[in-house]
């Protein structure tokens, strides 16, 4: 975890400065979430990503429709946790580097 251990982050695990993040990182992060990351899953962490550089914090139905766009097809709620199991826009912030989501629901 050698990328990893040279940044500050928060007591949950998300990083401090948003610009300290980088796709090794990332790629860190997915492991110690117990994640195999697939092309899909990075799709979702860039644009979660690009939401909070955007000034928007994404909500799960947001997600899943700017994903079932991507990918061309209907995105589920149980596809997102499936790959995301601790909620789509927590998880996928945490690994996107932004920080830690103030929001309560998924809608």
């Amino acid at each position: 975890m050698a990328a990893l251990d040279s940044v500050d982050r928060s007591a949950n695990g998300y990083l401090e400065n948003i610009n300290d993040w980088n796709e090794e990182i990332a790629a860190e992060l997915f492991a110690e979430e117990d994640i195999d990351p697939t092309e899909e899953h990075w799709d979702t962490v860039r644009y979660v990503r690009q939401c909070i550089l955007d000034g928007d914090e994404p909500n799960e139905r947001g997600i899943m429709k700017a994903m079932g766009k991507k990918w061309g097809r209907k995105v589920s709620s149980k596809e997102m946790y499936e790959m995301f199991p601790e909620m789509p826009s927590k998880q996928g912030l945490k690994i996107g580097g932004c920080p830690q989501s103030t929001r309560k629901g998924g809608y």
